[in-house]
């Protein structure tokens, strides 16, 4: 027991001496257990000291697999290639559409005033053509949902239970940041649909000059959506729509930092919500 006690106890010097005159420059003494517990708060402290720099500074943007403002940008232009793919399979749709109305009968609808554009039509009105689109995308959730066999009422289900809509097909400019910017930007061409994340009541709509069309809607669950940046409303206060449904148009944004977009938040029991935690974009 001695013996080992005088080895645990065992001090140990490390010196810097003058290798001509031997004059000693500087010297600590230390035991093993003195030894050992430094090098472990050197290493936490390192790793703090990593940690704060990869968190707090643009040295971040070297990690292999961190997106650039290159890969924002290029998660962008695929976002809006996206969108225009939806628009030709929506020209496919309508075509279909015909097809099935001249079978059964009924009067086709003129597919050269949609794709052509619809500025230049009087065939069909911005009202009959988002029924349009809205009626495809209607059918299309019916499809995927005819095996569902819950029949609970959504009102009932937590949050994390319900399904949301996104409420426009694009990427995450800025995120959700509770106490300054409780809200998610939502970048997307100018143009494109926004649409309501749950059923529920229009409950205000305004405008304004910098932020242009503003909508909210009130959900069961007092759930509360609201967006901004359109440049268009399809709805008016009090009306009643269904997820999915349109209810506006992203406004083009003449600002060179943040581009077009859509201002997005969502409210729950008086507190705003991050969005990304349940809807996917």
């Amino acid at each position: 027991m001695e013996k080992s006690d005088k080895k645990n106890s065992r001090n140990y010097r490390l010196s810097l001496i003058d290798a001509v005159s031997h004059e000693r420059l500087w010297s600590v003494r230390f035991t093993k257990p003195i030894f050992i517990g430094a090098l472990v708060s050197g290493i936490v402290v390192a790793m703090v000291v990593f940690f704060v720099l990869v968190a707090y500074t643009p040295m971040r943007t070297f990690i292999p697999g961190y997106p650039s403002a290159q890969t924002r940008r290029q998660a962008v232009q695929n976002a809006q290639k996206i969108d225009s793919l939806e628009m030709r399979l929506l020209q496919w749709q309508l075509y279909s559409e015909n097809l099935r109305r001249i079978v059964a009968g009924e009067a086709p609808i003129r597919l050269d005033s949609v794709m052509l554009g619809r500025e230049n039509s009087r065939d069909i009105t911005d009202a009959q053509y988002y029924a349009i689109r809205d009626s495809l995308l209607r059918a299309d959730v019916l499809t995927q949902e005819q095996f569902n066999v819950d029949d609970s009422p959504k009102k009932n289900l937590p949050m994390e239970a319900l399904s949301f809509f996104p409420p426009v097909k694009g990427v995450v400019s800025e995120g959700f940041e509770r106490t300054i910017h409780p809200y998610i930007d939502i970048t997307a061409p100018a143009g494109s649909m926004v649409t309501s994340v749950l059923d529920g009541t229009v409950v205000h709509t305004s405008w304004d000059p910098e932020d242009g069309y503003l909508i909210v809607i009130q959900h069961d669950g007092d759930i509360l959506s609201l967006y901004k940046h359109n440049q268009k409303l399809l709805h008016r206060q009090g009306d009643v729509v269904k997820a999915g449904t349109p209810i506006g148009l992203v406004a083009e944004s003449e600002s060179l930092t943040k581009g077009n977009h859509l201002h997005f938040e969502l409210w729950y029991e008086g507190q705003a919500m991050d969005p990304t935690q349940f809807i996917k974009f």
